[in-house]
C-alpha cells in the first residue's frame, strides 16, 4: 500500500491526501477507504455547554462522499454548533462523530484533514494572495515549484490567477472569499466546512457565488458541510438540507422535497412561502382526510402529521398550488370564498393576498401569463386547490 505523508501545523488549512492521511506532528494515521458511502457520521451526538440544557440533542446524520449538505435553521438552533464539533472547535458532550470511519472526538482540529471557509475571511492583511495560500504550503515543508503549482491551480479555481500579488486591503469583499475558498481548497481536502461563507456580500454577488462554489465542490467530488439561516442559498446549492430547530434535525431531504413535502409544521413555515389553516381532523380515508376548519368551511387534504379524527392539525398549501380562476378549478375541488386585500404586480409573477376562512393573510402567486385573470382589492373570488397539494400537518 502506498503511504503518502504531509505534515500539518496550521489549523485554518487541512489535507486529506490519497491512500493515508498523516494528522499532524503526532503521527496519527486515518485510513481513507472503509469501504462504505458515509463519509461523515454523527451517531447519537449531544452538546450541552452548561450541563444542563442540551443545545444538540440526539443528532444521528450521514453525510455520504462527494455530498453538497447544508445545515439550516433560525440562531439558536443548533446548526452551528454542530460544524464545530465536526471542525473540532467544540467537543461532544455524548455520542461519537466519526469521519471516513474513524472516530474523530479526541482528535484537535488541526490534525483533522478538513478544510474550513469563515464569512469574516480570515486572511493574513501583511501577505500577498499568493503569500496567504503558501504560507500553509510551506509549514508542510513543500518545494517552491510544487507550493507555486498548487497556488497557481487553486487561484485558477476561483478565478482569481491575476490577483496573486495583490493584498487582501486591496480586493473586494467577493473577491476576498474566492480567496478564502481558495486556500481551504489548496491541498484539495475531501471534505470543506463552510460558515455562513458568503453572509457579507451583497445579493447579486452571493447568488453568484453560490453557483460557482456549488459548481466546484460537484466538480472537485469534495464533501462539503455548509451552515445558512438562508433557505434560497440552501435550496439553490445542496443536495440535500437538514433543518435544525430546537437542537434537532426536523426534516432531511433533497431542496425539492424539502419545499413540496414538509413533514411538520415547522419546516412548512421555515422553508419558503407557505399558507396555514387551522381545523380539527373529521374523517380520515386512504391518503385523504377531511377536516373542518375553525371558520366551519370543510376542506379534503392529505394526512401527513395527524393519525385520528379529532387532531388538531394547521393545513398547509403553498401560494402557487393555489387557483382562483374559475375555468382552472377541477371538479370535485373544494373552493373557498375570498375577498381580495391587495393584487401585487411583482414581473414575473402577480402576488396576491386575501382573506380566507377569517385569515387575512392567504398568499396566492400566480406567473404573468396572457390569460392570468388580475384581480382588485375588494373583488370576491372563489379559490381551490388539489387535496394533495394540502397538507394536514401539526398544530
Amino acid at each position: 500500500m502506498q503511504i503518502v505523508l504531509h505534515r500539518v501545523a496550521n489549523p485554518i488549512h487541512f489535507v486529506l491526501a490519497s491512500h493515508w492521511h498523516e494528522l499532524g506532528t503526532g503521527d496519527r494515521l486515518l485510513p481513507k477507504d472503509t469501504g462504505t458511502d458515509d463519509f461523515v457520521v454523527f451517531d447519537r451526538v449531544q452538546k450541552s455547554y452548561d450541563g444542563e440544557v442540551l443545545v444538540v440533542k440526539d443528532l444521528n446524520l450521514s453525510i455520504g462522499k462527494g455530498e453538497f449538505l447544508t445545515m439550516l435553521g433560525p440562531s439558536g438552533s443548533g446548526k452551528t454548533t454542530c460544524l464545530m464539533m465536526l471542525a473540532g472547535f467544540e467537543t461532544a458532550t455524548h455520542g461519537e462523530i466519526l469521519l471516513d470511519g474513524t472516530s474523530i472526538n479526541n482528535i484537535p482540529p488541526h490534525k483533522r484533514g478538513i478544510g474550513m471557509v469563515f464569512q469574516n475571511y480570515a486572511l493574513f492583511p501583511h501577505m500577498t494572495v499568493a503569500e496567504n495560500l503558501a504560507f500553509p504550503l510551506e509549514v508542510r515543508k513543500l518545494g517552491k515549484a510544487e507550493r507555486e503549482e498548487k497556488v497557481k491551480r487553486a487561484l485558477d479555481m476561483v478565478q482569481m490567477g491575476e490577483f496573486g500579488g495583490r493584498r487582501p486591503a486591496q480586493l473586494s469583499g467577493g473577491q476576498q472569499q474566492r480567496v478564502a475558498l481558495a486556500r481551504a481548497l489548496v491541498f484539495e481536502p475531501e471534505l470543506v466546512l463552510m460558515d455562513e461563507p458568503l453572509g457579507a456580500l451583497d445579493k447579486q454577488l452571493r447568488e453568484h457565488m453560490q453557483f460557482e462554489i456549488t459548481n466546484l465542490a460537484h466538480d472537485l467530488g469534495i464533501t462539503t458541510v455548509y451552515v445558512t439561516h438562508d433557505q434560497t442559498e440552501a435550496l439553490t446549492m445542496s443536495d440535500r438540507v437538514a433543518v435544525f430547530d430546537d437542537g434537532r434535525i426536523q426534516q432531511l431531504a433533497p431542496p425539492d422535497v424539502l419545499y413540496e413535502e414538509p413533514e411538520n409544521s415547522f419546516v412548512a413555515q421555515f422553508i419558503g412561502e407557505n399558507n396555514t389553516l387551522s381545523g380539527v381532523v373529521e374523517t380520515m380515508g386512504d391518503g385523504v382526510c377531511t377536516v373542518k376548519l375553525d371558520s366551519g368551511d370543510i376542506i379534503d387534504a392529505k394526512p401527513v402529521n395527524v393519525s385520528a379524527p379529532g387532531d388538531r392539525t394547521l393545513v398547509s398549501i403553498r401560494p402557487e398550488r393555489v387557483e382562483y380562476n374559475r375555468d382552472r378549478l377541477r371538479e370535485g375541488v373544494h373552493t373557498l370564498k375570498a375577498k381580495v386585500q391587495e393584487f401585487i404586480y411583482m414581473g414575473d409573477i402577480f402576488r396576491t393576498r386575501l382573506q380566507v376562512a377569517g385569515r387575512d393573510d392567504f398568499i396566492i402567486k400566480t406567473r404573468n401569463a396572457p390569460d392570468q385573470v388580475r384581480l382588485t382589492p375588494g373583488q370576491e373570488v372563489e379559490i381551490g386547490w388539489l387535496p394533495e397539494d394540502c397538507r394536514a400537518l401539526d398544530a
